[in-house]
């Protein structure tokens, strides 16, 4: 396809991104979004377009905390970041214009392809509504609602139309379940996100000394992080989705996440701000104070 043709529109006035008080306000720069992050993730690159664009173009094996760092800056722009918000989804968009080639069906795609696009997008709002269930607490069904209005603004920030992202939660799931039955299988991305002997290498980013530290005990530590890694990444996706995928979780695993989301449920709630939130998400919500005449920001739930 044609790229011009494949690509989201630039055009039209900036969208603003979601408000203050919000949903995700409250759910994206907790640190507990670390946790829900790699679920949705692994659920984007199940589609076989997104997992070849990623397999063949993405350094997620070569640098894989630079581009684990700049996705979570990423994510944070689209909520906190104001003006800036709708400038990450230009930039973004201009990234992925030449992210081509063959899926593993032998179909061409473009990354910019909507029907690709739009489902890296949609991911989001089924991985949060679950996850929250087990970290935060079950969302009201006005609170799905909520999230689901936020999460198109997220998706027009992104430069996707609205016409090629279903515009109700009552149009999203017809489109979530097809997309499952059809489109996602086990491809090769997937495959190393979850496997337990991922071979990852140390951090690089941070102090030097801890850097050093790391390296020499990287051996040790690497084994039960990739466990972990894989454990919380399938437990907190959707069961549906685990299902479509071909992902095995026994009960035994949901009773041992389910005591893992409860220590988390309990104690991210009563840290300070500085060591519950992010530090663009503790920016946006210190100035969002100053401007609210010095009253605290939402914390959400």
């Amino acid at each position: 396809m044609d790229s011009a043709a494949a690509e989201v529109s630039d055009e039209g006035e900036a969208p603003a991104p979601p408000p203050p008080g919000g949903v995700l306000w409250s759910l994206t720069g907790d640190i507990r979004s670390l946790l829900i992050l790699p679920a949705a993730l692994t659920l984007q690159v199940a589609h076989p377009a997104v997992g070849a664009g990623v397999d063949e173009h993405s350094v997620f094996r070569t640098d894989p905390w630079g581009r684990g760092e700049r996705s979570l800056r990423s994510l944070q722009l689209w909520v906190y970041g104001g003006d800036a918000a709708a400038e990450e989804g230009r930039r973004l968009r201009l990234l992925h214009r030449t992210i081509r080639g063959t899926d593993t069906r032998g179909r061409r795609y473009h990354a910019l392809t909507p029907a690709n696009y739009a489902w890296v997008h949609a991911t989001g709002f089924p991985v949060y509504r679950h996850a929250a269930r087990y970290l935060v607490r079950p969302m009201t069904e006005a609170q799905e609602r909520a999230l689901y209005r936020e999460w198109l603004q997220v998706g027009r920030i992104l430069g996707i139309h609205d016409r090629d992202m279903p515009q109700t939660v009552e149009e999203f799931w017809p489109y979530y379940r097809r997309m499952l039955a059809e489109e996602v299988e086990a491809t090769a991305v997937v495959r190393e996100l979850v496997a337990s002997d991922a071979t990852v290498p140390p951090p690089d980013r941070g102090p030097l000394p801890v850097r050093l530290l790391l390296r020499v005990l990287w051996p040790v530590l690497l084994p039960p992080l990739a466990r972990f890694r894989g454990f919380v990444t399938v437990g907190l996706m959707p069961p549906e989705a685990r299902a479509a995928i071909g992902l095995e979780w026994t009960p035994r695993d949901e009773r041992r996440l389910r005591q893992f989301c409860g220590v988390v449920r309990t104690v991210v709630p009563v840290l300070p701000e500085r060591l519950r939130y992010l530090p663009l998400a503790r920016r946006a919500r210190a100035a969002h104070r100053r401007a609210d005449g010095g009253r605290p920001a939402p914390s959400g739930r």
